[in-house]
């Protein structure tokens, strides 16, 4: 058996069964109860199950099978269910909720608002704890990293707004950042999107960019483009002038591609370009 992973998913085999609920083999751990509110129906001795271990009040381990909204070593935007003393408590999904201590915020948390955190192990206490002050645990890429070459898709999520964009942290290991000339839709802390990589500086920062990049991008778009014009009387009112709101939500594009797909088909002749958009040449 492997080695018992605490705040993650483990595949445990059910070992006997009580009045108020399931054991499960947790291997050197002995054996962990899975309450029989978690249990699924049907479950025999013998089954498998796929379950979260965390610690319950009493400092034990317990199995549940409830969906956990971030697990340890994730970054994740969670609410603040209450407050005491000691610090704020976060709903992720389970019964009990996760801590984090005041000397883990930035700023002091409040009750109803999200934040993003970092949940980890607590190396003293052996507890599953949150933290605000996420930039200690983001990774710097390794140099010359293959998974992260211009274009390379990846998921982020949206850490914070900030003077030049918005700062998101990539497939929960870096740290990157989307500059407010390529955003092109609402973008708010906390979404989970999809993004590309457009450079990776010296420094290891990552800048990103929400529309796949490249000439092939560009051509197949235009095609699109030039599809959606003679399909709609042969014009389309959209031009260079138009809100890079209005276009991404017409055609899930940034301003950025619209205009040079715009002028690979005025190149080619194919296109008109007027104050009132676009009109398609040869139009019948």
């Amino acid at each position: 058996m492997e080695k018992l992973r605490l705040g993650q998913y483990n595949k445990l085999r059910v070992v006997r069964s009580v009045d108020f609920g399931l054991y499960l083999d947790g291997g050197r751990e002995g054996d962990i109860l899975l309450p029989t509110r978690y249990v699924p129906e049907g479950t025999r001795i013998g089954d498998e199950l796929n379950v979260f271990i965390y610690l319950d009040h009493e400092e034990r381990l317990t199995a549940t099978t409830q969906e956990a909204l971030a697990q340890v070593g994730d970054f994740a935007y969670l609410k603040v269910a209450w407050v005491n003393q000691y610090g704020a408590f976060l709903d992720w999904g389970l019964m009990k909720d996760l801590f984090c201590p005041f000397r883990e915020q930035k700023k002091k948390m409040e009750m109803g608002e999200s934040y993003i955190v970092h949940v980890h192990q607590d190396e003293e206490s052996y507890r599953i704890v949150a933290s605000a002050k996420v930039e200690k645990f983001l990774q710097k890429p390794p140099v010359g990293d293959s998974s992260l070459e211009h274009g390379t898709k990846v998921n982020i999520l949206i850490w914070q707004k900030t003077d030049l964009g918005f700062k998101a942290i990539i497939d929960n290991k870096y740290a990157g950042l989307i500059y407010e000339n390529e955003i092109f839709r609402h973008v708010h802390t906390g979404d989970c999107m999809e993004a590309y990589i457009d450079h990776v500086r010296e420094d290891g920062k990552i800048d990103l960019t929400l529309q796949k990049t490249g000439r092939s991008h560009t051509e197949e778009f235009a095609e699109r483009l030039l599809f959606y014009i003679r399909n709609n009387g042969g014009r389309c009112h959209l031009g260079d002038k138009s809100p890079a709101t209005e276009i991404y939500d017409r055609f899930g594009v940034s301003k950025k591609v619209f205009k040079q797909a715009v002028g690979d088909l005025y190149r080619r002749r194919l296109i008109t370009i007027t104050p009132e958009g676009l009109i398609i040449n040869s139009y019948e």
